[in-house]
């Protein structure tokens, strides 16, 4: 996977914005204001790819066990977030699971008011 489609995947899911709020090389991408996904870009640029995913905790702990790009979320809270380093033991399909189910936790913890305004946007 590359960063154009990486974006790509993660913008065509309803609500989501990106912001950089720690610098201008993190890309922060949030749905309903929360994070759901944050990566380099200036790791893309250099061809070591990683993205922070979101993930519920005993899942977390299955996935770092089955693969090793697997790894507790760099500079995140390790009960709740991945690193994921790209071009590693995961499929592009898998990667995109991943993307889909950080996406769908954060939607989940929403308010019910902000999740039918999501809801109701247009792709």
């Amino acid at each position: 996977m590359n960063i154009e489609q990486f974006y790509e995947f993660c913008l065509a899911k309803k609500g989501v914005t990106e912001h950089f709020p720690f610098d201008e090389e993190t890309l922060v991408l949030k749905v309903g204001g929360k994070m759901f996904v944050l990566t380099s870009l200036k790791q893309w640029e250099h061809g070591t790819p990683s993205i922070n995913l979101k993930c519920d905790p005993e899942h977390a702990l299955e996935l770092r066990a089955a693969y090793e790009c697997v790894q507790p979320g760099y500079h995140m809270s390790k009960v709740h977030w991945n690193t994921v380093t790209l071009n590693g033991d995961v499929s592009d399909k898998f990667l995109c699971e991943m993307i889909s189910d950080s996406y769908d936790l954060i939607f989940k913890s929403l308010t019910k008011k902000i999740q039918h305004e999501i809801a109701e946007l247009e792709n």
